[in-house]
């Protein structure tokens, strides 16, 4: 029997096989199902799951709710990490344990959705490799992992799902009562930081980097960074390795 999952409201679970694709899934459904929706699939190496939103805002400043989502999802992670352990984020989308790559996050919108009006709906997709599934030594891929080898117990995909919903309630609670920069700043504090280097993510989603002393600021895009998932290895249906 499969493992209850317990959603706080007001998310509504939809719950795939496991061969199931959860953001495929979920941006084909949200025109009809609407925000709240989280697509979760069963399986037994990943925790894989997407998630309804429908913002208020044009879809230009919008686009930050990815940020929003990427905290919840490193403090998902971090609830049960040991105290040894960090939890990090590879701007803009992919989670490390350690510096070694254990998933991401991904986001959709609508294809014929304009810049300047609010979107119909936004799709947050996740992937945490949960178990190793191929070869056990660590060498073999040193810059992959997954949570049984970092020593996360029994935190399996059913614990990592609910654990992000929960905190992408306070995450978004946060946005509406405080505005973005509180976000802004949670997800800046879990990049690894560089000396001498200041970061700010501005309207449109941008991450804006300029060193101490400098009068040049760098600019990188956020929707062009979304197009391809950094993390993400089509060809293996899940994280990189």
């Amino acid at each position: 029997m499969a493992e209850q999952i317990q959603l706080p409201p007001p998310f509504t679970l939809v719950r795939l096989r496991e061969s199931g694709d959860a953001f495929a899934h979920a941006c084909r459904i949200a025109p009809e199902n609407g925000a709240g929706t989280l697509v979760y699939v069963g399986r037994f190496d990943l925790a894989e799951f997407a998630v309804v939103l429908e913002p208020a805002e044009p879809l230009m400043t919008a686009r930050r709710a990815f940020y929003a989502c990427m905290v919840a999802l490193t403090d998902a992670l971090r609830a049960y990490a040991p105290p040894t352990k960090e939890v990090a984020i590879s701007w803009p989308d992919a989670v490390t344990i350690d510096g070694a790559l254990v998933g991401g996050g991904r986001m959709g919108w609508p294809a014929c959705a304009d810049e300047d009006e609010p979107p119909g709906w936004l799709v947050f997709g996740a992937m945490i490799r949960t178990v190793a599934m191929r070869d056990s030594d660590r060498g073999v891929y040193p810059l992959a992992s997954a949570l049984d080898q970092e020593g996360f117990g029994e935190a399996g995909a059913v614990q990592v799902t609910e654990s992000f919903a929960r905190h992408l309630m306070r995450a978004l609670h946060t946005w509406q009562v405080d505005g973005f920069d509180g976000i802004g700043r949670e997800f800046l504090s879990r990049i690894p930081r560089e000396r001498q280097m200041q970061r700010r993510i501005d309207d449109s989603g941008d991450l804006l980097t300029r060193r101490t002393g400098s009068d040049t600021t760098e600019r990188a895009v956020l929707v062009e960074a979304l197009a391809a998932p950094s993390w993400l290895d089509r060809a293996l249906g899940g994280p990189k390795l």
